[in-house]
């Protein structure tokens, strides 16, 4: 009997648009079993992921259990990836490791010439639609940026995770007194000749963690440094949003951390300087 792994992947959006949830996805593929008369040997849902990555748990687990299986059953294409080169490079290791994929609404499989083609064709069509998605996400929330208004009443932002020194109540920017006296110091050590590697070396040594409560490292320190939001302005893309929480320095102290660290760039290519407005303007 032909062992069948189903996989099953759903987003909120995809949820809300398309109306099929992941019981509503087992159970049909359930079905399909039946009537082929295959075991179902795993079911494999991700919950909430998108398809255009390959690191989600449930897909990456099943990849790992291939021995488990004969055949890889979805609903749809687009359930199991939404990007071209992805889905061409799982069917070359399924079709290496002599497995099949079917795809029941599609009534399309990998055992002829015929289905391997139009499966190629439609995989890049849903490649085609994601990038289109993911291009007017990008307008709309570009225009959003560029649109949007703060007040010293309101100080909301573009949904972004809050970095060390703040914090989101409502959406409403709040600075963290204890986690900004950290940015402060990052910023005035910086400032007073110390390299990015002393600086993390210092934290470290104090048992000061970041905002993960990891170790600190060049790297994170140098984001801290690179970010205009302690300063007084929020940044999406090229577009900066003055808010009106506390900061750790001014924009004047801000411009000068960015020329000190591209001055120490070695190939003058890559010196790239992100200056904010030297004066707050509403």
């Amino acid at each position: 009997m032909m062992r069948a792994a189903i996989y099953v992947r759903v987003s909120t959006e995809e949820q809300a648009e398309e109306g099929y949830s992941l019981d509503a996805q087992k159970e049909i593929l359930e079905n399909h079993c039946i009537a082929e008369g295959w075991d179902v040997c795993s079911i494999y849902e991700d919950d909430g992921y998108s398809g255009r990555g390959d690191r989600r748990p449930a897909y990456v687990k099943m990849m790992e259990e291939m021995d488990m299986w004969d055949v890889l059953l979805v609903l749809k294409m687009d359930r199991i990836h939404r990007n071209s080169r992805n889905f061409m490079n799982m069917m070359d290791l399924i079709s290496r490791n002599g497995k099949m994929f079917v795809s029941s609404m599609e009534s399309l499989d990998t055992t002829n010439a015929l289905g391997r083609f139009v499966m190629d064709m439609i995989q890049r069509i849903a490649q085609l639609e994601s990038e289109q998605i993911g291009e007017r996400t990008y307008m709309g929330m570009r225009e959003k940026a560029e649109s949007m208004k703060n007040t010293p009443q309101e100080n909301r932002t573009m949904g972004f995770n809050p970095p060390l020194g703040y914090s989101l109540t409502g959406g409403i920017l709040v600075a963290v007194p204890g986690d900004m006296e950290t940015v402060e110091r990052i910023f005035r050590s910086y400032l007073s000749g110390d390299t990015i590697d002393t600086v993390a070396y210092c934290l470290n040594r104090d048992n000061i963690l970041t905002r993960r409560r990891r170790s600190w490292n060049v790297y994170n320190v140098r984001n801290i440094l690179h970010n205009p939001v302690y300063a007084g302005y929020m940044r999406w893309d090229d577009v900066l949003v003055r808010h009106f929480t506390g900061t750790a320095v001014t924009p004047e102290e801000f411009n000068t951390v960015q020329e000190m660290m591209a001055s120490r760039v070695k190939n003058p290519k890559n010196r790239h300087v992100l200056r904010i407005p030297d004066e707050f303007s509403d």
